[in-house]
């Protein structure tokens, strides 16, 4: 009923279950899927991982929408591919903020789990690296350039792209490029999985700055 109260969206289809979620993403080739986690026959965050992984369904994002906020649920959700976050108390405005965030291209993660999630990778200890902040993993095997590894360090850090171009006196649309570049070489869907990679990687480590931007919840442009 919300949904279809606004003006500029259309529900194509609903499923009860995970495995429906996906067949029906397949079908009706909705530009947004709003996904629960909990669900019978397949979980949310196993349908999520399905339509990722599926190169006809690749310009389809994901909104996952829960009860459930536990860190689990965040790291699961983002790693399966999902573009945003959001529990269910969100209000009816910032829901449909929300879906045009997300189908838009940008990433959102709500506010409260965000703070967690950054607070968690903080707690976890940085793998060893080799000296310039590259342990070797999927940004070692990315072969990022200096910059490239630089902006994606501030993007950890939760900066825009205006922040980050203030900071290294570069342009927005030449951030923008180097944020696409380093997209395309983890490979990594949006920058939501560009703040896990970060410190996966340990670009981004304790007492490194890495809370700076975690809780203004949304990660865009």
């Amino acid at each position: 009923m919300l949904v279809d109260s606004a003006p500029d969206m259309e529900v194509v289809g609903q499923a009860a279950t995970g495995r429906e979620a996906v067949a029906l993403a397949r079908s009706a080739r909705a530009d947004l899927v709003v996904m629960d986690i909990r669900m019978p026959d397949l979980d949310g965050i196993g349908a999520t991982r399905l339509i990722a992984a599926e190169e006809d369904l690749a310009g389809v994002r994901v909104l996952v929408l829960t009860t459930y906020e536990t860190d689990e649920n965040v790291i699961g959700a983002l790693r399966a591919g999902a573009s945003g976050f959001l529990v269910k108390d969100t209000r009816p405005a910032e829901l449909l903020d929300a879906i045009r965030t997300v189908a838009a291209g940008d990433a959102l993660l709500s506010p409260g789990p965000t703070a967690r999630l950054i607070a968690r990778l903080l707690r976890t200890p940085a793998p060893p690296t080799n000296g310039d902040g590259d342990p070797g993993g999927a940004v070692g095997r990315a072969r990022l350039t200096d910059r490239e590894r630089q902006v994606l360090a501030l993007v950890g850090r939760g900066l825009t792209n205006a922040e980050i171009a203030e900071l290294l006196s570069l342009s927005p649309l030449t951030v923008k490029t180097h944020v696409s570049r380093v997209m395309n070489k983890l490979p990594a869907r949006d920058r939501a999985q560009l703040v896990i990679a970060a410190y996966e990687s340990g670009l981004v480590v304790p007492g490194g700055g890495g809370g700076e931007g975690a809780a203004r919840g949304r990660i865009g442009a």
